[in-house]
């Protein structure tokens, strides 16, 4: 076993074995035998083939196996469902010293080489799930066929790498610069889009793609007719096409600037500038290029502060913290939604996709749920256009969402949530009316974002069936749900809502019944800073280019206008009056809402942002200005007070639980990680609340 197997001093490995065998080609018309390498790691298909140095070299032994064999070809395949999910990143939190991901950079190119280099045709058979590395295999073979049912991507840049292992140089060489930004650049910033099979055809990046039911046979079958030339793949030579890299590297560029609204991100930017050099590089040389920069972002605190980021959302989409035994829950098999306008519509839909059992919704009028249904049929419908919905599922669903006037429709309805305007009496009378109508059992859930839970729940004969259940904006696309337990919530109600999420597969946190619960309150504690240096006198592009630096999809006053200046005036006007005066009414909001302001900027016809007149005309004229350090400074700064007051209030159980509100509720970028540990590595968690959220260590290096 080679050294490099234990450079990595990660936890043991949970190694991939790369298992040879002799193929015959006679039934395919070809004299001669196919030395064909298996990649599996002995898990059930929950655990996916990944490579950390001893499944480099299990593969390495058995191409080098092969390659003495009188085999007159080589291909790789995966388990089944699954062909590799590139590197073991779990092993990369445990890289002390440079060497070692040097060491590692280069143990993967080693043996990737083996195959790109090989004297015998090699081919990947990609029967399954390939991922990064996973793809890279692919990608130093001479040729590819994928399965129709398996993804492909190359996701490094959303992980704040950098494909290592060959991609960034093999596959613009393979596709074209352009189409290689596309899937590295483009693909991996649009969170991690992943091309399914006529895609990865369509863009050249594999050769033929077969059904999974006779996927090896038909693969087998095309090597058999390339070995013996009966079929014949072109590849184009893009080395001379200077204009097509400069076009290629301008779109990436672009693509990364809107991504981070202008913030320069290393990652990317690494991964473009390689895409670049492919086109004179040598594959060797590409390869050292690659190792290189790969080391270089391995030992930052970008990339564990990705890391922690990535493996911290798959963690809470798994686990529920302070969640009740799953068999608490209740069955629901009718599900009801009070209102119909559009954000109850889209709770509706939701609802009705995932739980599969008929949903209901009522208004005030027949028009107003005419209209409610009317949206959610035409959303059906372009789920039908666009082929992710078969016309069959489409008559179901269709079959199975209904509205009406009237509330006696919602008698056998389990579970019921309400979506009316946020007004407190409103929804306290609503849940009264309710209860004479629904069973004892029928969960009352209330989607308020700042309101008291159980305050709706006040004057009920089953308070205790009452929750908050908090989406986000808009609700299919959104991971996060704030589930709100008030002090009368039982275990069932609580396991029945948490059932009820993870079918609707939502990520969710536990939080206690509190004023904007988690991410509304943070939010806005932090944009109050903002318009309350406006209003002080800082002019407004001043204290918008603020956050800039650290890579927002977009600025302060932009988010302003997604969110409503009435809905942000409303929720801190409800804080101001529960939590005290650090939450300060402006009068520029205030002005806003009494004159239907609703947007800072507009677009003009070229989609740019331009300021609206109308809110200029608004803005407060203070005469104390600050600078934009000053402005991030003093926002992170409540952000930092305002977690510790709502963890030392058990408002959410642990800072994690924070991070995780803020990446998935908030859009706080993946590349800082946590909300939490970037405040720790940047000294503001100490200065303003006499301690880290974290140890040291977490998120960034050790």
């Amino acid at each position: 076993m080679s050294e490099a197997t234990t450079m990595v001093g990660a936890p043991d490995e949970v190694v991939t074995n790369a298992i040879l065998r002799m193929v015959s080609l006679a039934p395919f018309g070809h004299n001669g035998e196919l030395a064909l390498i298996t990649l599996d790691n002995g898990s059930d298909h929950t655990r996916p083939n990944t490579f950390g140095a001893a499944s480099l070299q299990s593969l390495s032994n058995a191409i080098d196996e092969a390659t003495k064999s009188q085999a007159v070809a080589i291909a790789v395949t995966g388990k089944p469902f699954i062909f590799a999910a590139g590197a073991d990143l779990s092993a990369m939190g445990f890289l002390k010293d440079k060497s070692q991901a040097i060491a590692i950079g280069d143990l993967g190119h080693e043996v990737f080489l083996k195959l790109h280099e090989s004297k015998k045709p090699t081919f990947a058979f990609i029967n399954g799930l390939a991922l990064g590395g996973g793809l890279e295999v692919g990608l130093n073979c001479h040729y590819r066929t994928l399965a129709s049912t398996a993804f492909t991507a190359l996701p490094e840049c959303f992980l704040g790498l950098v494909p290592g292992w060959g991609g960034a140089t093999l596959l613009p060489k393979l596709i074209g610069p352009e189409n290689a930004v596309q899937v590295i650049i483009s693909n991996a910033l649009n969170n991690n889009t992943m091309m399914k099979s006529k895609d990865a055809l369509s863009l050249g990046v594999v050769d033929a793609v077969y059904e999974p039911a006779d996927f090896l046979e038909k693969s087998v079958k095309f090597a058999a007719d390339i070995l013996s030339g009966k079929k014949k793949i072109e590849r184009k030579d893009f080395s001379n096409d200077t204009a097509a890299y400069e076009k290629a590297i301008a779109t990436g560029k672009a693509a990364v600037a809107k991504k981070y609204n202008g913030a320069e991100i290393t990652s990317p930017l690494a991964a473009l500038e390689l895409i670049k050099a492919s086109q004179k590089n040598s594959v060797r040389d590409g390869f050292a290029s690659e190792t290189k920069v790969l080391a270089d972002l391995v030992m930052s605190d970008p990339l564990r502060a990705s890391l922690y980021s990535f493996n911290l959302i798959q963690k809470k989409r798994k686990k529920v913290e302070g969640a009740p035994k799953p068999a608490l829950a209740r069955k629901v098999t009718k599900v009801g939604v009070v209102g119909a306008g559009l954000m109850a519509s889209q709770l509706a839909l939701l609802m009705l996709r995932n739980l599969k059992v008929p949903v209901v919704i009522t208004d005030l009028d027949q028009e107003r749920v005419d209209k409610g249904l009317a949206w959610i049929k035409n959303e059906i419908a372009k789920l039908v256009e666009k082929k992710r919905v078969s016309p069959e599922s489409a008559t179901r669903l269709l079959g199975n969402i209904s509205g009406s006037t009237d509330q006696k429709v919602f008698a056998n309805a389990d579970f019921i949530i309400e979506a009316i305007f946020e007004e407190l009496s409103l929804k306290q009378k609503l849940f009264k009316d309710l209860e004479a109508i629904i069973t004892p059992e029928c969960i009352l859930a209330t989607n308020t974002s700042s309101l008291s839970v159980e305050a709706m729940s006040e004057g009920l004969k089953n308070p205790e069936r009452v929750i908050g259940f908090h989406f986000f904006n808009p609700v299919a696309v959104m991971p996060l749900l704030e589930v709100a337990r008030t002090t009368k919530t039982d275990d069932a109600t609580v396991a029945t809502a948490i059932n009820i999420g993870k079918e609707l597969k939502k990520t969710m946190v536990i939080v206690k019944d509190a004023p904007a619960f988690v991410v509304n309150r943070l939010l806005t504690r932090f944009m109050g800073e903002v318009t309350d240096a406006i209003d002080e006198g800082t002019p407004y592009e001043v204290a918008d280019a603020a956050m800039t630096p650290l890579g927002f999809p977009m600025s302060s006053l932009e988010l302003l206008g997604l969110v409503g200046p009435a809905v942000a005036l409303h929720v801190a006007e409800t804080l101001n009056k529960n939590l005290g005066p650090r939450y300060k009414i402006s009068p520029t909001m205030q002005r806003f809402v009494k004159e239907g302001v609703k947007t800072f900027y507009i677009k003009d016809a070229n989609g740019v942002n331009t300021v609206n007149p109308a809110a200029i005309s608004l803005l407060e004229k203070g005469s104390k200005a600050s600078t934009s350090d000053q402005v991030r400074r003093r926002a992170l700064e409540a952000i930092a007070t305002e977690a510790k007051m709502m963890l030392d209030e058990g408002v959410i159980a642990t800072p994690q639980e924070i991070d995780i509100c803020m990446l998935l509720g908030s859009g706080w970028p993946m590349h800082l990680g946590g909300i939490l540990p970037y405040l720790d590595r940047e000294g503001i968690s100490e200065a303003v609340c006499g301690a880290r959220f974290h140890p040291k260590g977490v998120a960034s290096l050790p």
